[in-house]
């Protein structure tokens, strides 16, 4: 289960995509996730993802 709280989710996603993901895709079709509605989430607390660094910034 993810963390609702965005502040947390923020940092539960991030710390995913450094150890065990190289992207945010690959992190939700593995834990069933919606990656749209985690955009959406973070994107209401300033932070979009970087495909770049494979993080929210």
């Amino acid at each position: 289960m993810i963390p609702k709280d965005p502040v947390m989710l923020l940092s539960y996603v991030n710390t995913q995509l450094r150890d065990f993901y190289s992207s945010l895709s690959s992190m939700c079709e593995d834990k069933g996730l919606n990656p749209e509605e985690i955009k959406t989430k973070l994107a209401g607390i300033d932070y979009e993802y970087d495909r770049a660094r494979n993080q929210f910034v």
